[in-house]
């Protein structure tokens, strides 16, 4: 077996078996290379969307790329005017021009085994971890962070100082996902897990955890873990608990819902009606 070329019933196969086996394996060096290979082409996925639209994590996958940095050591790497030092399993990935991605100078990185598709701008200085997946068309704007295992859809706009949040460990959580066509303001941050449906508006500063309750304006609901399909949300508030809350009129952030795109709409004008 050519550990390059193993399809992913072969990996899946090999990375399944105890993580001592795994590292014991004379094999795995290549049987490495292999899995990052999949990973930058898309072939494989630290998570995936099923029939019913429930996003769920590979977790053998993330397994996978866990023993990358348990088999390795801290080596020195080469960068632009300063060297890095991290484990050698992971190296920033190079682009030629045939990959069609725009990485702009000025200090941005990709990790290898992050999956970036054709038509990809990243401006500097961005940043997109290992076992992430950033679909076509997409734009990461300046300091912006695609973490672990992030699912990032097509034509997905993140803004400056954008934070998606994460995940290795466990194997079994699922990352932070952002469908297609959704808009990310400024300075979001996305931790825990959140799903965020196609076509979503996320206003500037808006902070969603896996814990944090998202009031809809619109169908007077309460949501965790998921923003809607075209939802509009922005910053918002409520009263915090308690006599010494109340006495000093102290609030709590609270991402509010408080329209829906149409089809008609684009996010800069949807967003710009509900701040209005």
């Amino acid at each position: 077996m050519n550990a390059p070329d193993m399809n992913a019933v072969e990996l899946q196969r090999f990375f399944q078996r105890s993580q001592e086996e795994v590292l014991s394996d004379p094999r795995a060096p290549l049987a490495h290379e292999a899995l990052l290979a999949a990973l930058e082409t898309g072939r494989l996925r630290a998570a995936e969307r099923g029939q019913d639209g429930t996003w769920h994590a590979n977790a053998w996958v993330k397994e996978a790329i866990l023993s990358g940095f348990r088999r390795t050591s801290l080596t020195r790497m080469e960068g632009p005017g300063y060297p890095m030092f991290d484990k050698s399993a992971y190296p920033p990935r190079l682009f030629g021009t045939e990959d069609d991605v725009r990485l702009v100078p000025g200090g941005s990185a990709v990790r290898r085994g992050a999956f970036v598709a054709r038509g990809v701008v990243v401006m500097p200085p961005a940043y997109i971890n290992v076992g992430a997946y950033v679909d076509t068309g997409t734009m990461v704007d300046s300091h912006a962070l695609v973490g672990s295992c992030a699912q990032i859809g097509a034509r997905v706009h993140l803004s400056a100082g954008a934070q998606v949040g994460g995940v290795l460990e466990p194997a079994g959580a699922v990352p932070v996902v952002v469908e297609d066509d959704a808009f990310v303001g400024g300075l979001v941050g996305l931790f825990e897990g959140i799903v965020v449906r196609r076509r979503a508006v996320l206003a500037s500063g808006v902070i969603i955890t896996g814990s944090t309750v998202i009031y809809d304006l619109v169908n007077g609901r309460e949501l965790r873990r998921e923003v809607p399909e075209g939802a509009v949300v922005v910053p918002g508030s409520r009263p915090a608990g308690g006599g010494f809350a109340g006495k000093r009129g102290l609030c709590l952030a609270a991402p509010m819902i408080v329209k829906y795109r149409d089809e008609r709409t684009d996010a800069a004008t949807c967003l710009e009606e509900a701040l209005r």
